[in-house]
């Protein structure tokens, strides 16, 4: 009954649960005199009691947030199908790696001296991300994808500038990844979109008519794209960039598609931001935190952020003396945590193991699409590594839309994959499985989109009222985007 209970109804709200005089802890009298705290902290600094926290005891609240717990999806349940997003099983070890003493309780301003460890531990970092993306060097620094983004574009325009050259135009995909035009606006740029082609992939005609005019200083390109698709023309079109002095910038959200196969440094990628949480273990989407490390080619060394770490024989340090750089882009050095598992994960994986990842990445997406092909549409129609992006357009001749689609999934317990995106996709259903998962899960997966295809064709108005089995059924998520409500107000009695 519990177990039912918890699943299926609406868990109240910690301030519905409230019950006046109930609390969740006792002290003991003080044996002292009490401090005046605005003895010692100005007045205007102090904050007054808050209105209508609720009264709840120790035991409502260990229960209120393990049902709620109970409702949560994650990688540690089933399959985690958002495309672009590589939400890949965390190793355990990782985890353990991380909470060992000296490393959890460093301070991030102990003395060089005193982090001699850590500092190894970040330059052996660098030397395998160098090793996987065959780039020059690295910064530790960013804290996540879109901050890699906003330093490896901050690097160009540095670079830019030392040459005295103030370029404005950066090329950017219909294709792209969100963040990447709002990052070529953050650091300065306006941005032109380039079509993709029927193939969905890049068209080198237009990116050649905008290199004539002088003025582009950059295009950002996922590599594999957003459909998983290889950009076959990648090493021709970094060639015809760097022959108009511009650069090219490729995101690295889809890294799993080609570790240890493929270098972007033998691309002609000149930045590169690599995302550890998706790439080298904590799945991406669980809120944070982040690492979003940048590799650079040769000619962005010098703007590096600083510090950057280096070593002298046995001794690691922390240097600042680059006078080029673009400065610091984090407080202390990133998201050290993240690092540390990073690491743990390339070290138990080694070479051959990271080209087994990817192989296996590659091999679950593959079986995922042409197990639904034809049940699907697939659009473009070049091969996939990594994830493949279909679409709802078979479904929506009986007025099934991916939407659909996603809220019937909770009903086979499934977290939906990303939806609508990328945006050349009218209704995507954008699909990575990622490594992790075994036949059985992917199995599972694949005979629940093809019941949710047969249930569209022979009661399509089912579909529009799932899911059926969630505490929360379905919302007006449109409204709910505008008009949220955002903190809890007791009802008007």
């Amino acid at each position: 009954m519990s177990d039912t209970r918890s699943l299926r109804e609406r868990e109240k709200l910690i301030f519905e649960a409230s019950s006046p005089g109930r609390v969740g802890y006792q002290l003991p009298t003080l044996d002292v005199p009490a401090a005046d705290p605005a003895a010692t902290i100005p007045a205007a600094s102090l904050r007054g009691e808050i209105a209508e926290l609720p009264e709840v005891s120790e035991v409502d609240v260990v229960r209120h947030f393990t049902r709620l717990s109970k409702w949560n999806y994650s990688v540690d349940e089933g399959l985690y199908p958002l495309g672009s997003c590589t939400m890949k099983y965390n190793p355990r070890i990782n985890e353990e790696v991380v909470r060992l003493a000296g490393i959890a309780h460093l301070h991030p301003l102990q003395p060089v001296d005193l982090v001699q460890g850590a500092l190894a531990l970040m330059w052996e970092l660098e030397q395998a991300l160098i090793a996987v993306t065959g780039m020059a060097r690295v910064t530790l620094q960013p804290a996540a994808g879109a901050h890699g983004e906003l330093t490896g574009m901050l690097m160009i325009r540095k670079a830019l500038q030392a040459r005295g050259e103030h370029r404005k135009v950066v090329l950017i995909p219909d294709s792209a990844h969100g963040t990447n035009p709002a990052t070529a606006v953050f650091a300065g740029f306006e941005v032109v979109e380039i079509a993709s082609n029927e193939q969905g992939t890049l068209d080198l005609e237009p990116v050649r008519t905008h290199l004539d005019g002088g003025n582009v200083a950059a295009l950002m390109a996922t590599v594999p794209n957003t459909l998983g698709v290889f950009e076959p023309e990648i090493a021709r079109l970094a060639g015809m960039l760097h022959e108009k002095g511009a650069f090219l910038y490729m995101d690295g959200a889809n890294l799993n598609a080609f570790v240890g196969v493929a270098q972007p440094g033998k691309m002609g990628a000149d930045a590169l931001h690599i995302n550890l949480h998706k790439t080298f273990s904590t799945p991406h989407g669980g809120g944070g935190p982040g690492a979003g490390p940048v590799a650079v080619s040769q000619a962005l060394v010098p703007f590096l952020p600083v510090p950057t770490v280096e070593k002298s024989g046995d001794r690691f340090d922390l240097v600042h003396d680059h006078p080029a750089t673009i400065g610091k882009v984090r407080g202390f050095y990133g998201n050290f945590g993240m690092l540390v598992r990073a690491l743990a994960y390339i070290r138990s994986m080694g070479g051959a193991g990271l080209k087994a990842m990817t192989e296996g990445a590659v091999l679950n997406a593959n079986y995922i699409r042409k197990s639904l092909e034809g049940i699907y549409n697939l659009k473009y129609t070049g091969p996939s590594l990594h994830e493949v992006v279909f679409d709802d357009s078979r479904q929506a001749e009986k007025g099934v839309h991916n939407i659909d689609i996603a809220k019937r999934l909770l009903d086979y317990g499934f977290h939906p994959p990303t939806m609508s995106f990328p945006l050349i996709v009218h209704g995507a259903l954008m699909i990575e499985p990622t490594e992790s998962e075994g036949i059985q899960e992917l199995d599972a997966f694949i005979e629940a989109m093809k019941a949710i295809a047969l249930e569209a064709e022979e009661n399509p108005e089912m579909l529009h009222g799932a899911p059926y089995t969630t505490p929360v059924r379905r919302l007006d998520e449109v409204r709910a985007a505008r008009q949220p409500v955002l903190r809890w107000q007791r009802p008007r009695e």
